[in-house]
């Protein structure tokens, strides 16, 4: 496996457009199954890590977001991943941390970035840092195909359509969606999972359950009072259980279409998202 720390390093590791895996570092089973996905398309695999400050708020939890480099390599390199990417901040901003934030917030974003009610009114600073980083990393890697968990449906939703919507900047990248993976009792994995203590736990299992309760409705006013009902009996704390077009993320009136139910909540302190298919068609 090789480590590429610069643009230089990068393009002197790949030849031909690789299959691409963009994360925070934090490494999981989720990201080793988009490894998985991407060692399947034949192409060489390129994951990079990169802590993204310009998609945290202050206050938000940048400075005790997980990481462990060290045990990041290890496990990209027993995934079989060909290259790590591995950036400093000045390398993805070189014109500096303070500008690239302002340059983020400039940022026109795809409807679907900002007209839900989802994740960019939770967090309205939110998908310009990911659009940014995440054009940047494209510009960069240049690959085939960029894998993105449905875990963050909204994030890869917004990032299909940047993608699609700069046709000339993006010109031969696919944008691929791989399924959730849970732990066995149900919690969709994320980094930030390790921060979960005593009884955290079974107060976050609200969330997988309220979508399962959903997942038995007619109506899309009914799943999203069944969530919130599930979330309020597990006693976190509700920032969203709603219902919406699975392609624009729109509010709908039927599931007589793809649909997704989606969740954020928090439970002891830990700022936590789940989603799942609903709906017919």
């Amino acid at each position: 496996m090789e480590i590429a720390r610069n643009t230089a390093e990068l393009e002197a590791s790949i030849s031909d457009p690789p299959a691409f895996v963009a994360t925070m570092g934090a490494l999981h089973a989720g990201h080793l199954a988009l490894v998985e996905a991407a060692k399947r398309t034949g192409h060489r695999t390129v994951l990079s890590i990169f802590l993204n400050p310009t998609q945290f708020a202050e206050g938000e939890d940048l400075t005790t977001y997980p990481t462990d480099v060290d045990r990041d390599l290890e496990m990209a390199r027993e995934a079989g991943v060909d290259v790590v990417f591995l950036p400093e901040v000045e390398t993805i901003y070189p014109e500096g941390l303070q500008r690239a934030t302002l340059q983020a917030g400039k940022l026109t974003l795809p409807d679907v970035a900002t007209h839900p009610g989802l994740e960019d009114a939770a967090r309205p600073h939110f998908f310009g840092g990911v659009c940014l980083v995440v054009g940047r990393l494209l510009d960069m890697v240049r690959p085939t195909v960029a894998l993105f968990g449905e875990k963050d449906y909204q994030q890869l939703q917004v990032v299909s359509a940047m993608v699609k919507l700069d046709p000339n900047r993006f010109a031969g990248v696919t944008v691929a969606g791989c399924p959730t993976i849970r732990d066995p009792d149900g919690l969709a994995m994320s980094s930030r999972n390790v921060h979960l203590e005593g009884s955290d736990r079974e107060q976050a299992l609200g969330l997988s359950r309220a979508l399962e309760r959903a997942a038995g409705a007619n109506r899309p006013d009914e799943a999203e009072r069944l969530m919130v009902e599930t979330l309020e009996d597990h006693g976190a704390r509700l920032e969203y259980a709603a219902v919406r077009d699975a392609t624009t993320l729109e509010p709908v009136q039927r599931l007589d279409r793809p649909c997704r139910a989606l969740i954020a909540a928090e439970v002891g302190g830990v700022r936590l998202i789940d989603n799942a298919s609903i709906g017919r068609g």
